[in-house]
């Protein structure tokens, strides 16, 4: 019923001849976005664009949160200029990327992403040949295939993703119905969903992150394939999906993510360990409390550590192995690191976390044992840790999951506030053995065990 009333309101208002008759232009007045809300530098890409001749659109996601009403993070830009081209009209320009070649041009500390329209990658020139790499499996490995206007909305994943708008004229063009599924809350890929998602399975993440993020519902064609198709995500670079992961856990949507991904059976793929979390009751708070922070810190716009955030998803696996090697008789501390490195490596054969997070993780998670050490100079030595916040921080996720009584975590709280006095006053009896020091005896004693010991004739 909506899709019929939308269908009525949001008749073309002009169509282009050619090969660009399926073009839709709406004006202002219809998609309502404020030209003065998009940055200056996107402005002067497209109009530098336009005065070399050249077409130029602002493009995707912006046009996207434009309509929506959000404050887009980034603006594209995308036009029929090649590359190369694209360098010439601009005086801060430079091309990169391999699998498909992208220019930044730079206007003071913003830096615009300018694309060529793409076209398709079975696409081939006249003598037979094609600059696209696909595997077996369908996946796109190199594209540097350029189009026209119609291929490139084409080559766009969803249809509230293609749409161009003019800033000279001030219209969106749409060529997938995109304005009409973002007005009835639609996410819906473009063209047929089994081939886009074997092109690039990280489309799949994409789908519920941005399903989750602009509170959209799936279209159907889109949704089912998922789960049959969820496995295709092991061919995927690490690195990719580590990069996917953090826009779905960093968007201010996190709970919301982390339950589609069980939904629609992806889990598996990404964070094979974060459903048996989820199935363990204290875990599955410890999760939620973590996702619920993160979540509040991004709406709020305070920094968030992606090196925290994994840290908490996986710790509860930690924990188990934790306990399962000190049940064999060795001792916490080397216990622990052990269900570190056996964790993580586990993780990485699946997602490839940058060392410069990994260490940070593995450093919240051994600081933990000696939050349970207060008694001596080590609570003091603690607090000079360069990760004591962040570790202070793990240990009340803890407290309030569950896991640990939260007479730990405001011992603390006080301990870090107090004056020295005060400190010394909260101090615990030191019941730990004294070790013995060695004796250490003079060169000329007994008793050396050194080369020449021993009766020597």
């Amino acid at each position: 019923m909506i899709r019929k009333l939308l269908q009525r309101v949001f008749q073309p208002k002009k169509k282009t001849p050619g090969t660009n008759s399926d073009v839709q232009k709406f004006s202002r007045r219809t998609h309502g976005i404020d030209k003065h809300k998009i940055s200056s530098g996107a402005l002067k890409t497209v109009e530098g664009l336009q005065k070399a001749g050249y077409s130029g659109f602002i493009v995707g996601g912006a046009v996207r949160d434009l309509m929506l009403g959000r404050v887009p993070k980034d603006f594209d830009v995308a036009t029929d200029a090649t590359p190369e081209q694209v360098r010439q009209v601009f005086r801060r320009a430079r091309i990169i990327g391999r699998r498909f070649r992208i220019v930044h041009v730079m206007f003071g500390n913003e830096t615009i992403e300018v694309t060529t329209f793409r076209g398709s990658h079975l696409a081939v020139d006249e003598n037979g040949e094609s600059d696209a790499q696909v595997t077996d499996s369908g996946r796109i490995l190199r594209d540097n295939v350029f189009g026209t206007l119609q291929e490139d909305a084409e080559r766009r994943d969803f249809s509230i993703n293609a749409l161009y708008y003019n800033p000279a004229t001030e219209e969106v063009w749409d060529y997938h119905r995109g304005v009409p599924d973002i007005k009835a809350k639609v996410l819906r890929i473009i063209g047929d969903p089994e081939t886009r998602y074997r092109e690039d399975p990280v489309r799949m993440l994409r789908a519920v992150r941005l399903s989750a993020k602009l509170e959209m519902q799936l279209d159907r064609a889109t949704e089912t394939p998922i789960p049959k198709l969820a496995d295709l995500l092991q061919d995927v670079p690490p690195s990719r999906l580590f990069e996917e992961m953090l826009k779905l856990f960093l968007s201010g949507h996190a709970m919301e993510s982390a339950a589609a991904l069980r939904q629609h059976g992806l889990h598996h793929g990404v964070l094979p360990l974060l459903d048996v979390v989820l199935e363990q009751p204290m875990g599955e708070r410890f999760v939620k409390l973590a996702l619920k922070n993160t979540d509040d810190r991004v709406q709020q716009d305070k920094p968030v550590s992606p090196a925290f955030l994994f840290a908490t998803l996986l710790w509860h696996e930690v924990l188990t192995s934790w306990q399962k090697h000190q049940s064999t008789g060795m001792k916490p501390l080397p216990a622990l690191f052990e269900a570190m490195h056996e964790v993580s490596d586990i993780q990485a054969g699946k997602l490839a976390i940058p060392k410069r997070y990994s260490v940070t993780m593995k450093e919240i998670w051994g600081l933990q044992p000696r939050f349970e050490q207060r008694a001596g100079q080590r609570p003091f030595r603690l607090l000079e840790h360069e990760r004591y916040r962040a570790g202070y921080d793990f240990l009340l996720l803890r407290c309030e999951s569950g896991e640990l009584p939260m007479e730990l975590v405001e011992w603390w709280d006080r301990f870090a506030h107090a004056d020295t006095e005060t400190r010394n006053n909260m101090l615990q009896p030191d019941t730990a053995p004294k070790k013995r020091r060695r004796r250490r005896r003079s060169p000329n004693s007994g008793g050396s065990q050194g080369p020449h010991s021993g009766n020597t004739p």
